[in-house]
């Protein structure tokens, strides 16, 4: 039943929006009492951080799949991909992820834990890159990483791209730009590309 209630919400979700789900719709969508679902989830919040903390572990195994390389800035590289090809194949767990108020925090632990690995493959990948002076730049250089590539991310699933005239041909360089870029103010431009 919990699978199952999980599963549907994420169908009323896709649907309707964040907004539209209520524990009782699950319940009525799958057929059972308006009570069933409360044995698994003490409330809506609770059913929301269950959804959300399962998009944030397929997020971070999915960025763990990527390839790896010797060349930190090319595995920066390779991170930053991923993180695209993520929100694309994914939009609706990257919106749950990145686009909704997210629940408690303090009353959802196990869903910060699963959010917090993904920020932290982040900063180690960036803390494997030379001259790293202290955590503090790791914190700061893995906000701006994060960033930089969400904004792309955001831009490249709106129609707003081709109705502002870009060429096709910039959309499709921009990726591999914007990851130049990063590397390059990540110290990188002295390397070899």
């Amino acid at each position: 039943m919990r699978e199952a209630c999980v599963k549907e919400a994420l169908a009323i979700i896709a649907r309707g929006g964040i907004d539209s789900l209520s524990l009782r719709d699950v319940a009525r969508r799958l057929g059972v009492s308006h009570q069933a679902p409360y044995k698994h989830f003490p409330s809506r919040e609770h059913i929301v951080a269950e959804v959300v903390g399962r998009a944030f572990a397929s997020f971070a195994a999915h960025l763990e799949k990527r390839p790896r390389s010797d060349d930190p800035y090319i595995d920066l590289g390779n991170l930053g991909r991923s993180y695209l090809d993520y929100a694309r194949k994914h939009p609706l767990h990257y919106q749950l992820m990145f686009g909704t108020p997210l629940p408690d925090p303090a009353q959802h632990p196990e869903m910060m834990v699963k959010a917090e690995h993904a920020f932290a493959t982040l900063k180690e990948t960036i803390a494997g890159l030379p001259g790293r002076q202290s955590n503090a730049d790791v914190d700061l250089d893995a906000l701006f990483t994060w960033s930089v590539v969400h904004g792309l991310a955001s831009i490249l699933q709106t129609p707003a791209t081709e109705q502002l005239g870009l060429r096709k041909a910039t959309i499709s360089e921009a990726t591999a730009h914007t990851l130049g870029r990063i590397a390059d103010a990540l110290g990188g431009t002295n390397r070899k590309r």
